[in-house]
């Protein structure tokens, strides 16, 4: 197959993941169940038709609205599904086959954690343990990096945040970093191997002084201890970092 038909199978099927992700982001926080019964409309809770289930396109036809009670979707829905699409698409241009597959589920559970660390800043153990996992069956099969800079990587990524963790506590005498956090670096690091891990944490350091830039032009107050969801930041920096890799790989 080619690597547009690569890009439309891993496209599609990331708007149908990104349904599901989106729906486990809302309700997942909130204490609901994702897995038991039909899915229903969250303000009125009326079975959904097949029809209005298709991603992206249900939420522009109904125009971001209940058919039955006329309630506002919400939008994480639709961006959600769009991101999934996007990560989809993008893995398989670049890395069409298998690679692309791995490189695509990396990108669909980076999305789950991230937008969950963002509406909750919570880093699900669960999600994190299949992303390291999924890191780890991935470098057995053969995939690049290497198994043993996967290893490496992971014991990195999760020292290298967890001591940052230790020593801010020492010296502020409060928290300053989630538990998730070093676990998520880690979950990282199995992925991409220890080599693209500094590239990682400056990214997401950037567009961290970015969104701080930006809501202080927009007239939000940021103080220093103002706490921002890291761990979004991580896979913000993380899936841009494995399409560098995969396409300057030999």
């Amino acid at each position: 197959m080619s690597a547009v038909g690569w890009a439309a199978l891993l496209g599609g099927l990331g708007a149908i993941f990104g349904s599901f992700i989106a729906a486990l982001v809302i309700r997942w926080p909130a204490g609901r169940s994702i897995a038991d019964g039909r899915s229903a409309c969250d303000a009125c809770g009326r079975t959904l038709a097949p029809v209005e289930l298709v991603p992206i396109v249900s939420f522009v036809a109904q125009r971001g609205r209940c058919r039955g009670c006329d309630a506002r979707i919400d939008p994480g829905h639709l961006w959600i599904e769009l991101a999934a699409l996007a990560i989809g698409m993008l893995a398989g241009a670049v890395a069409p086959g298998w690679a692309g597959v791995a490189g695509a589920v990396f990108g669909w559970l980076l999305l789950a954690l991230a937008a969950l660390d963002i509406v909750a800043f919570w880093l699900p153990d669960r999600l994190t343990a299949l992303l390291a996992l999924a890191g780890l069956a991935s470098g057995a099969a053969g995939l690049a990096p290497a198994l043993a800079d996967r290893l490496i990587g992971g014991i990195a990524g999760y020292a290298a945040l967890a001591g940052i963790a230790l020593g801010y506590k020492a010296w502020r005498g409060r928290e300053g970093m989630g538990g998730g956090d070093p676990k998520l670096m880690g979950a990282i690091g199995l992925w991409l191997g220890w080599r693209m891990l500094p590239a990682v944490l400056v990214i997401a350091s950037l567009v961290g002084l970015g969104v701080a830039v930006f809501a202080h032009l927009s007239g939000r107050r940021m103080a220093r201890d103002t706490a921002l969801p890291f761990g979004a930041l991580l896979g913000v920096a993380a899936y841009p970092a494995w399409l560098a890799m995969v396409t300057i790989a030999p």
